[in-house]
């Protein structure tokens, strides 16, 4: 497996419950800018047992206009957003509010937590 997908699934396991960021703010924060296509797909291969013993929030990570990327309707769209609002993330249509539900981690949460 990639090193840059484990850079990524930490990351992602790093958004708390309640919070959503996008694949480019993935991107930028495992060192990774510009990558944001990668974070899909790198999600695409989580395993079923999560990364390091621990799952990785998949459903958390929408694109950069607040919307769940998957086709309106589908298997997986509905999945991701059950999994949101399980968490009180109020999803409208596809659509997140970004200003309220996007995840802000501060400096010291970053330096403390990431490894990179």
């Amino acid at each position: 497996m990639k090193e840059s997908y484990f850079k990524i699934w930490r990351t992602v396991q790093m958004i708390p419950a309640g919070k959503v960021a996008s694949y480019g703010q993935i991107a930028d924060l495992a060192g990774l800018p510009g990558r944001a296509r990668l974070v899909g797909k790198s999600l695409g291969f989580v395993p079923k047992e999560g990364y390091q013993g621990q799952p990785v929030p998949w459903f958390r990570v929408i694109n950069s206009a607040g919307k769940i990327s998957f086709p309106v309707g589908s298997e997986s769209f509905e999945r991701q957003k059950q999994h949101l609002q399980d968490e009180q993330v109020v999803v409208i249509g596809s659509r997140i509010k970004l200003k309220e539900f996007q995840w802000q981690p501060d400096l010291a949460e970053l330096l403390f937590r990431l490894e990179y």
